[in-house]
C-alpha cells in the first residue's frame, strides 16, 4: 500500500512511516492528518482514507549530535548508497554484505569507521584480510554520517507522492515577474 510523511510540529519533515504506523499514531492522538491519500482502509465499523502527511502535535527537538544516528545494517547501506565500497557496483540489499575493513581477528571493531558495504564476491575475495593485504582499495573512507532524517529521507523526487512535495520542498517555486522592468524598454 502506501506510506505517510511525518512532519514535526513545525512542519519540518522527520521521517516516513508505513500506513499502519500512521493509523496507529493517529489513534494514539500523537498526530493530526494534514493530507490524505486516495486509498481507503475498511473495517467492520470504520472506513477512512489513509493519511499521506501527518504532523506531530508535540514538537520534537532535532539536535545535530552524531551519536543520534543509530548504527545499523540499514544505515550503513544508506550511508554507502547500496554501493560496494571495493568494486563500486550498486546492488540490491540482498546482494550486499557488511565488511570489517580491519577484520575482528586483527583487532577491528564494530563501528562506523570500520564497517563498509561490500558485494558478496568482493567480501569473499577480501576474506579475513585488510584491504591492503588483499590488494583492494576502498572507494571512500568509512565514517559516522552526519545527516539528519530531514536531509536524508532517501526518496527520489520522481517517486515522492504529490502531496509530500511541498513539505519536502520539491515543488517548483514560481518567481513573480519583476514589475519594474518594462518589456518595451530596450535600454536594459
Amino acid at each position: 500500500m502506501s506510506h505517510a510523511l511525518v512532519l514535526n510540529a513545525s512542519f519540518e519533515p522527520l521521517h516516513i512511516v508505513t500506513w499502519q504506523r500512521a493509523i496507529q499514531l493517529l489513534f494514539q492522538g500523537k498526530v493530526e492528518v494534514i493530507e490524505e491519500s486516495e486509498q481507503e482502509i475498511r473495517t467492520v465499523r470504520l472506513t477512512m482514507k489513509i493519511p499521506a502527511v501527518l504532523r506531530l502535535l508535540s514538537y520534537v527537538p532535532l539536535t545535530r549530535k552524531k551519536h543520534l544516528i543509530r548504527f545499523s545494517r540499514t544505515n550503513i547501506f544508506l550511508r554507502d548508497q547500496h554501493v560496494c565500497q571495493y568494486c563500486g557496483g550498486k546492488f540490491n540489499k540482498t546482494h550486499l554484505t557488511l565488511d570489517h575493513v580491519i577484520p575482528i581477528v586483527q583487532g577491528g571493531r564494530k563501528c562506523w569507521e570500520n564497517i563498509v558495504t561490500a558485494c558478496k564476491p568482493c567480501n569473499q575475495r577480501k576474506g579475513g584480510r585488510t584491504p591492503a593485504q588483499a590488494g583492494m582499495r576502498l572507494i571512500r573512507k568509512p565514517g559516522q554520517p552526519s545527516w539528519l532524517p530531514t536531509a536524508n529521507l532517501q526518496l527520489g523526487i520522481s517517486r515522492a507522492p504529490a502531496s509530500w512535495k511541498i513539505y519536502l520542498k520539491l515543488e517548483k517555486t514560481l518567481k513573480p515577474p519583476d514589475e519594474d522592468l518594462d518589456p518595451d524598454d530596450s535600454s536594459t
